[in-house]
């Protein structure tokens, strides 16, 4: 439906369209403009006030009527404003409005004026809580999405960062932004991706960027590994689109997205090159060998408790001395859901507590929790290490699946002996090895399929 000339008809078709009268915060402010009525619409506490007087004081002051001949000689003479489109489409009109913009419209102009003078309440761009570095920048991303490009353009000076802009959700109408380097992005992943997004039908992206990913790509649900990084870091962002990624934004969402995505990308981080090669290798490499152990040290201590006489005697130290009143399979489960509840509870609490709770908290689960005869001592040494070691990694995602995968073997462990622990372990590297990014490539690559010269690159921190 598009607006006509008519002053009184196009009021009342966007004050229907906008149920204006039945939201206070909308606010419909008529005034006249060279003796022409005419009428400004807008979202009370997203435009800026001092920029929106302004523009109403040159309107006052407009005194040629050659200017009114059309909305786009008005807005060439008329607007001292730098974003301001002329649209006849109510549908755009009415999405504009409730996005932040500034609809005006006059009598005798068969179309609206949006100006573009909408601000978002944010807050500072701190450093992010889980993506912290020993060295560099300290800005982070936040919920509003331009102020999230202007980062990312602070980094890459380069004409060929393309954003490519989208609106999801029939009621939502989110704003969603594709950036990606025109001369190094892969074409055809480019084109899956943008393709899907205008094909998709979700009435509203209520959970942001999960609700986004649900309704792009159908993951399998038996397979935790993360499909896509999520990173908070403009650094870790501008790295990954000059190597060739696609980024993707969501509106009111801290994070952004990049894909395609491997194993070896979800671990590494922007620490890795704020040091010295030499150093950065050694963090790196660290990395990777905590991750591997946090998803093996209870199932292979496990087993080592159920074949204690397979153990090198240099090892035994590791068997229990003690008699235990719960057998251990069924403390390091309880342990497993322990940590995941104090850690939800210490997103919950306030600043001011969370510091002597979590030292009550810790003091519970290990000390008084080990005297009352719930927990051995070695069930809450090893638990305490993967509890810490999951932080290595910067990816709840991928912390999450290997949590998955543990207690998968731990319970196949417990049921089968040797054959279970092989088996489980079998099943996690079958995953692994079907596991396709969304470009559809391998999860494991550059390790299968084999590529030296950049495994060496993912291993080994060479100067750039």
């Amino acid at each position: 439906m598009n607006l006509y000339t008519d002053y009184k008809t196009n009021y009342q078709i966007l004050n229907e369209a906008l149920r204006a009268s039945h939201s206070f915060d909308l606010v419909c402010r008529q005034v006249t403009i060279q003796k022409r009525k005419s009428c400004l619409y807008f979202i009370d506490g997203l435009v800026k006030d001092e920029i929106m007087e302004k523009i109403m004081e040159f309107f006052f002051s407009v005194d040629d009527e050659s200017f009114m001949e059309s909305p786009y000689v008005f807005t060439e003479n008329c607007v001292p404003y730098v974003e301001v489109d002329v649209v006849n489409n109510v549908d755009k009109i009415v999405t504009g409005v409730l996005s932040g913009m500034c609809a005006l419209i006059v009598d005798g102009f068969s179309a609206a004026i949006l100006i573009d003078s909408r601000t978002y309440p944010q807050r500072q761009t701190d450093e992010p809580e889980k993506d912290k570095v020993m060295r560099g920048s300290k800005d982070g991303f936040v919920e509003t999405l331009v102020s999230n490009l202007a980062l990312v353009r602070r980094r890459i000076r380069d004409p060929k960062l393309t954003v490519k802009p989208f609106l999801v959700g029939e009621k939502s109408r989110t704003d969603v932004a594709v950036l990606y380097m025109d001369d190094m992005v892969d074409k055809k992943l480019l084109k899956k991706i943008t393709d899907g997004i205008k094909n998709l039908k979700v009435d509203s992206l209520t959970m942001n960027q999960q609700s986004f990913l649900e309704a792009l790509y159908k993951h399998k649900w038996y397979n935790p590994l993360p499909k896509v990084k999520y990173t908070e870091r403009p650094d870790t962002t501008a790295s990954a689109l000059l190597d060739g990624n696609i980024v993707i934004f969501v509106d009111n969402s801290p994070s952004a997205l990049i894909l395609p995505t491997s194993i070896f990308d979800v671990i590494e981080e922007a620490d890795d090159y704020y040091f010295p090669p030499i150093t950065g290798t050694y963090i790196r490499f660290t990395r990777y060998l905590v991750t591997i152990a946090t998803l093996f040290i209870t199932p292979v201590w496990l087993l080592c408790l159920q074949n204690p006489d397979f153990v090198p005697n240099a090892f035994k130290f590791v068997l229990l001395t003690e008699p235990v009143n719960i057998p251990v399979f069924w403390q390091l489960i309880l342990l497993e859901i322990a940590i995941d509840g104090l850690r939800l509870a210490s997103i919950k609490t306030p600043n001011s507590l969370s510091a002597s709770l979590s030292i009550i908290g810790a003091i519970a689960l290990s000390e008084f929790a080990v005297k009352v005869g719930w927990f051995s001592t070695e069930s809450m040494l090893y638990m305490a290490f993967v509890a810490i070691a999951n932080y290595t990694q910067p990816s709840y995602e991928l912390g999450y699946a290997l949590k998955f995968f543990r207690i998968f073997i731990l319970i196949l462990t417990v049921l089968f002996n040797f054959v279970g622990f092989i088996i489980g372990v079998a099943v996690v590297v079958i995953l692994l090895l079907t596991n396709k990014t969304i470009s559809g490539k391998s999860y494991l690559y550059p390790l299968i399929p084999f590529n030296g010269k950049k495994l060496l690159r993912k291993i080994i921190r060479k100067r750039i």
